[in-house]
């Protein structure tokens, strides 16, 4: 742990702003609580350290607005999103824009732990290019069709359900290849497997 080991935490809910400072803090972390990402954007100068954790669903600016003002200014502090269990699309557009991960609530308070240490320790490799691109392709290459197509879904943010219907099989299918899908990518959560199909797509 460095003296830059500092999360700021951008939630509109007072509760959950308490609760996840209380959680970092025993964690060793330095934390700052924000109200809103405009209350954070009026009080940033300079170069950010640390990592953001903010929600995705804010009023005025949200956390997909509040990524694009971060990254109009130029900062590159990594920002991990919760989302809620409904807002898959909201997340997978998060990445996108630049989110280095998103956790879907409710979750495991390690789970977030562990979030926010591996954006802390991968910081300066943002906007690098991706060593194991090669290794992501190879990778995607061993999927079945459906496979693809079930990822292919899943990176546009779709439920399994909407995808069941749109691929004219079962939900329980879905889970099935949604499974085989992550043991083939290597993918240890729905975040790694939509950030991994997106160094893919971004891949000139």
């Amino acid at each position: 742990m460095t003296g830059n080991d500092l999360v700021h935490v951008v939630d509109d809910d007072v509760d959950v702003r308490k609760s996840l400072g209380f959680l970092l803090a025993t964690a060793d972390f330095a934390v700052r609580l924000h109200e809103s990402a405009t209350a954070f954007l009026a009080t940033a100068t300079g170069d950010l350290n640390g990592c953001i954790v903010t929600d995705v669903r804010m009023p005025g600016i949200d956390g997909i607005e509040f990524l694009r003002q971060l990254r109009a200014r130029g900062q590159a502090i990594p920002v991990i999103v919760m989302t809620g269990h409904a807002d898959v699309a909201l997340a997978v557009q998060a990445m996108k824009e630049g989110a280095s991960d998103f956790i879907e609530k409710p979750f495991d308070d390690q789970v977030l732990i562990d979030a926010i240490r591996s954006a802390l320790d991968n910081r300066n490799q943002a906007g690098a290019t991706h060593p194991q691109s090669a290794a992501i392709h190879g990778r995607m290459a061993a999927l079945s069709e459906r496979e693809r197509q079930v990822l292919d879904g899943l990176v546009a943010g779709l439920p399994n359900k909407t995808i069941a219907y749109d691929l004219g099989i079962s939900p329980r299918t879905v889970e099935i290849h949604r499974a085989n899908v992550m043991s083939k990518m290597g993918a240890d959560s729905l975040s790694h497997l939509v950030r991994m199909a997106l160094i893919v797509e971004s891949k000139p």
